[in-house]
């Protein structure tokens, strides 16, 4: 009797394949925290504001754009899609929303604006390779926008977290219900667009459901 094994299919090394190209498409926390992403001043009252005006429940990508003074441009929340963490397909997400709500600046030297990401999802505050797909796909969105590549946020129940930071917190969460705006601390007015002339203008948001 010989024994042998079959060689593989192509459905398998297609898979392998698919499995590899998506591993390739996230970082790891060590990657992400040696790729200088710029430190939120406030990212207490930056998560409490986005909880508030997009109440994001598990499986939502609140995607936001904030000025060098910390202050909001636009933002856009969308639910995942049932789908294998890709970085390449939270890629196309993230800059379907960003070019729905906000001009590109390709056009400048160098990003004036950084996008932060706040995605909600089951677990705890560990980095998963969903995480890992998502910062992926941030970096890439935001190198592809002209934006600046900033914070990557957790919201779970056990609160939010700044992944590659060490910096969280207890409230907001997953569970918790959003404050009405303008309930909150006064700092949550960095969180309030504005037009060129200072005035204050309504928050432009697309939510795909």
């Amino acid at each position: 009797m010989t024994l042998g094994f079959a060689p593989p299919t192509a459905a398998s090394l297609r898979s392998s394949s698919e499995s590899a190209s998506r591993l390739a498409r996230m970082l790891e926390p060590s990657e992400w925290a040696a790729a200088g992403i710029p430190l939120l001043r406030n990212p207490r009252e930056v998560v409490s504001g986005l909880h508030s005006r997009h109440a994001p429940t598990p499986s939502t990508a609140v995607i936001a754009v904030l000025d060098h003074e910390e202050r909001l441009a636009a933002s856009a929340s969308f639910v995942r899609r049932p789908v294998a963490a890709d970085g390449w397909e939270f890629r196309n997400a993230l800059l379907a929303h960003l070019r729905r709500v906000i001009p590109h600046d390709l056009r400048r030297r160098a990003p004036v604006r950084t996008a932060v990401l706040l995605y909600c999802r089951e677990g705890d505050e560990r980095w998963t390779e969903e995480d890992g797909a998502w910062m992926w796909g941030l970096r890439d969105a935001c190198t592809l926008h002209g934006l600046r590549c900033g914070a990557y946020i957790t919201l779970t129940g056990g609160g939010w977290q700044v992944l590659g930071e060490g910096r969280g917190g207890r409230r907001p969460s997953s569970d918790s219900l959003p404050l009405p705006l303008g309930d909150g601390p006064a700092e949550l007015g960095l969180l309030t667009p504005r037009t060129a002339s200072g005035a204050t203008e309504p928050l432009r948001r697309a939510a795909a459901r």
